[in-house]
């Protein structure tokens, strides 16, 4: 089965969610920057946030970005998402090790630390929109939870989880956005916060097969649940040697004169997916005279 999103409402119009299996991102993620199960975990979470986050958005150019930078020992990450379901990031420090939590869970608070989360949404307009909170308790979904909530002032569910086989391939992942519009009634308000007690792990709904629709069913089946649209999602990076080509014309024709007179090849690597691309000097002095122009 491969990842996809599905948009719901419920409650005629007084709920929207979202839900996600978002296994192989996950692994393409967790294989391209060769991560520890627990910066996996992290990364994860914030591939699968990110996702259904992008979906939110209406323009075909629509770009959004989520940034933690946070005292941790992972140092900080970053996932780059857009409204039809692509989604790529990378951690700062993909090696860091930790003991598990008292949960005997992935210790991701752990890894975080104390930090920020931004989120910048570049909707093709002269300035991008930022919204800033302080993490809660770095593990991610409560701190999307709680950017909603301050910042968009949408009181929000953010439910998300990872699950590691023995061999530190991803085994699941996946999980859930549920938002009250404006319009909600207290009892509908009421009904949703007695279901969502009733989930104590997301990873362990997935760990028992649960896909995206069940994982709304079970949290707003009595709730005139509709299923609206399903959205394939993947990790998907658009860097290429012509970007990349343009990254480095861009440096100017001083520096490119200068990687010239070095004699060596140069090599850029892709934050992203980790791809490495070599220029020869040749290619440098293709470029050279491609900024002169």
């Amino acid at each position: 089965m491969s990842d996809y999103i599905v948009r719901a409402t419920a409650a005629d119009g007084q709920i929207r969610a979202f839900a996600a299996n978002t296994k192989d991102v996950v692994e393409t993620a967790r294989k391209d920057h060769n991560t520890s199960p627990v910066a996996t975990a992290a990364l994860g979470r914030l591939l699968t946030g990110g996702a259904m986050m992008g979906i939110m958005m209406k323009g075909d150019k629509d770009v959004l970005t989520l940034q933690i930078k946070c005292s941790g020992p992972i140092g900080g990450l970053t996932v780059t998402s857009d409204s039809k379901g692509r989604v790529k990031g990378y951690v700062n420090h993909p090696e860091v090790m930790l003991p598990a939590n008292a949960q005997g869970k992935l210790d991701v608070g752990g890894a975080l630390g104390l930090g920020v989360l931004s989120v910048i949404k570049d909707l093709g307009l002269k300035e991008p929109y930022v919204g800033q909170t302080e993490l809660k308790t770095g593990e991610i979904g409560d701190d999307l939870t709680y950017y909603f909530a301050s910042s968009e002032q949408v009181p929000s569910a953010v439910g998300l989880g990872v699950l590691m086989e023995k061999d530190n391939t991803v085994h699941q992942a996946g999980g859930f956005i549920v938002q009250l519009m404006p319009n909600a009634e207290e009892e509908v308000i009421e009904k949703l916060e007695k279901n969502l007690a009733q989930i104590t792990s997301v990873t362990e709904l997935l760990d028992q097969g649960y896909t995206p629709e069940m994982l709304l069913e079970k949290l707003l089946g009595d709730m005139d649940l509709e299923i609206n649209e399903k959205v394939p999602t993947s990790f998907y990076c658009n860097c290429d040697k012509v970007r990349v080509g343009k990254v480095l014309i861009s440096l100017g024709e001083k520096e490119l004169q200068g990687m010239i007179d070095d004699g060596e090849n140069i090599e850029l690597n892709c934050h992203f997916c980790n791809t490495n691309y070599t220029f020869s000097v040749e290619e440098l002095k293709e470029l050279l005279e491609l900024a002169r122009k």
